[in-house]
């Protein structure tokens, strides 16, 4: 069996295991139902599309604590550009905006991680507290409705094709095989994962090591822009508080789905079904009643469990 069907055998395992086991235990066996698979799959795609611009992070070697607060900031700025009270611009424009402030987050990161050689991990908390202040500054952190008029924003997060398929699933589905073609099929996915196993190599084997960096971490705030305007269109409104925690969970699923948080390992596939498996977790768990403090401990032993089998594989 190839390694890369070795690695995921497991995961697929888990996630079947995990939809039996809550299939059973859930009342009247409401998980199972079309509805709240469909649901869930709906829940799921917002930490997917961070976890994706999460691995590309961790590939390199790098982490990113901002995302949950820059995912509330282009909520916020987004919904206030198309608000009259706000700046009242039109849909497009106000889509720009966020995205744009998403851009200019992860550039000062890229640039900071590669020219200053300071910490990522102290970079991105800085820029949380920025990003999340900023939120806080629009509507004096009060929550803003997305207007009934907004059909186009409101479906982002609400839509189905066909009344069937979520339009947030389709959209994380075409952002993961984008970022597995970029991974797996050029040049600059093999870059990255060179520069994840060892950055010194990487410069003497004349890859742009710098230029990468940026890049990664300009990527990464353009998927975070992406699951920020689905977020704020589920919601039907901006929560400046919203996003508080996602940074975990998209770091989770990653490193559940396989990533090294040493860098140089990790697929997109992989961190998909960590996606799924901490979605399944969530919603099951709700479902169940399991009180929330307990759901913190359950995904807290995912985490380290996964973690101690990455440290098992590289030993």
């Amino acid at each position: 069996m190839p390694p890369f069907l070795r690695q995921l055998l497991p995961l697929c395992v888990a996630v079947i295991a995990l939809v039996v086991l809550f299939g059973i235990v859930v009342p009247e066996g409401r998980f199972l139902t079309t509805d709240n698979l469909l649901d869930l799959a709906q829940q799921i795609s917002v930490n997917a599309i961070l976890a994706f611009g999460m691995t590309l992070i961790i590939l390199i070697s790098g982490i990113d604590l901002s995302v949950g607060a820059l995912l509330a900031l282009v909520g916020t700025a987004t919904t206030f550009a198309l608000l009259p009270q706000g700046w009242n611009l039109g849909t497009p424009v106000a889509f720009v905006i966020g995205v744009t402030i998403a851009l200019a987050f992860g550039l000062f990161h890229g640039v900071a991680v590669a020219k200053t050689k300071m910490p990522p991990f102290i970079i991105t908390l800085g820029t949380m507290l920025i990003a999340r202040g900023l939120a806080l500054r629009f509507n004096e952190g009060k929550p803003m409705g997305i207007p009934d008029s907004e059909a186009f924003f409101l479906n982002i997060g609400n839509g189905r094709i066909g009344n069937v398929l979520p339009v947030p699933v389709i959209i994380m589905l075409c952002v993961w095989a984008l970022t597995a073609a970029l991974l797996h099929f050029t040049v600059f996915g093999r870059h990255l994962y060179a520069i994840g196993c060892s950055r010194l190599a990487a410069l003497y084997s004349g890859i742009r090591v710098t230029s990468c960096e940026i890049i990664v971490y300009a990527m990464a705030s353009i998927l975070t822009a992406i699951a920020g305007l689905i977020h704020t269109s589920q919601l039907y409104s901006a929560e400046p508080s919203s996003g508080q925690g996602f940074e975990l969970n998209a770091i989770a699923a990653a490193v559940v789905g396989g990533a090294s948080l040493q860098g140089g390992r990790g697929t997109m596939t992989g961190t998909l079904i960590g996606a799924i498996i901490i979605g399944i977790l969530d919603k099951g768990l709700n479902q169940v009643g399991v009180h929330f403090s307990f759901q913190y401990i359950i995904k807290g032993c995912v985490i380290l469990g996964a973690v101690w089998m990455d440290v098992r594989k590289r030993k």
